[in-house]
């Protein structure tokens, strides 16, 4: 809208008409570019999301090395190392260093579906003494999400140890098991979303027995978005009856292809011990960033594969999905 001054005299007005007819044909001044392009909250959080999750040719990949025993391997340097992406060595490596306190962004995902109840109250124990063991209430978050048909977010994202805890103990055993849709909507519309100013590790603390009756999302959908959303699936299985299902499966799938790892306690106190795993894993592991070779923003998955020596096994995703032309822009 133009604005015009109102003249004090009629007078004035007409000696002063071409002037005012002139003006008006010019445009006011703009809002200030901040004000005129402010968004509402959930709109600027939107709008930052591509700066955040969209990667260009720079690949960050975070991986763990463990010896013919199971230990950790904290020591080893870049030049031991070997790397494929998409079956070619990249083009320069950025940065490598072990990230032992690289910020962690955690979804605790508690199967609370009627399949588990029996064990529920010492899992929700376990779970919640892994959160005050590995969150660190000033660079590390965590949300906590309950799922049997479907998924409830009982404690949103938060470095506060006692809502943590709350969104824990407030879970209550349901119905059936809708595992897909939760690791689909916990990656996609939570670890994917939530900004970070920095490099940080998103994983997933997944706890069920990994049965699906219900989901309306395919088991490749999830594992698809976990791979975009970049996240680390630890899965610990609530199966104790011994012997291999295929809820024990799906978890294994889960974890391996995000790199990830899949637990399979036998006995209950073997539960805490996972989560103590799982807590020492992730302030063990290494990152690396490289320009991949022959990077085409064409929305395709490339491969990677990360070698050393023999004696060792290196733990990492087993790829990435670039984004289209126009997301990378």
């Amino acid at each position: 809208m133009y604005r015009l001054q109102r003249p004090v005299f009629f007078l004035f007005l007409m000696v002063l008409a071409p002037a005012a007819f002139a003006q008006a044909a010019q445009p006011a001044s703009p809002a200030p570019a901040v004000a005129a392009s402010t968004p509402a909250p959930g709109a600027q959080q939107s709008a930052q999301l591509p700066t955040v999750r969209v990667r260009s040719d720079e690949v960050n990949v975070v991986f763990t090395v463990v010896d013919r025993d199971g230990k950790f391997v904290r020591d080893m340097k870049q030049d031991q190392f070997h790397i494929l992406d998409n079956h070619l060595p990249p083009q320069k490596i950025l940065d490598f260093r072990a990230q032992t306190d690289l910020p962690l962004y955690v979804g605790l995902l508690i199967d609370s579906s009627n399949s588990i109840r029996d064990r529920f109250q010492f899992e929700k124990d376990a779970a919640s003494e892994f959160l005050y063991e590995i969150i660190r209430p000033k660079s590390d978050a965590a949300f906590v999400l309950a799922f049997d048909e479907q998924w409830d977010l009982t404690q949103d994202f938060t470095g506060n140890l006692d809502k943590l805890r709350s969104g824990v103990m407030g879970i209550q055993a349901g119905g059936g098991t809708a595992l897909w849709d939760a690791v689909y909507y916990a990656c996609r519309e939570k670890l994917m979303k939530e900004p970070a100013r920095n490099a940080v590790r998103r994983a997933i603390i997944l706890v069920s027995d990994g049965e699906d009756n219900i989901s309306r999302v395919y088991r490749d959908e999830a594992v698809d978005m976990a791979q975009r959303a970049e996240v680390v699936i630890f899965a610990i299985s609530t199966n104790l009856m011994g012997g291999h299902t295929k809820g024990d499966e799906n978890l294994k799938l889960l974890a391996e292809a995000t790199g990830g790892r899949a637990f399979f306690p036998v006995q209950m106190d073997e539960v805490a011990t996972a989560f103590r795993d799982i807590q020492e894993e992730l302030r063990s592991q290494y990152s690396v960033s490289y320009r991949a070779e022959n990077f085409v923003a064409n929305g395709a998955f490339r491969p990677i594969q990360i070698t050393t020596d023999k004696k060792f096994k290196v733990r990492a995703k087993k790829g990435y999905f670039v984004p289209q032309q126009s997301q990378a822009q």
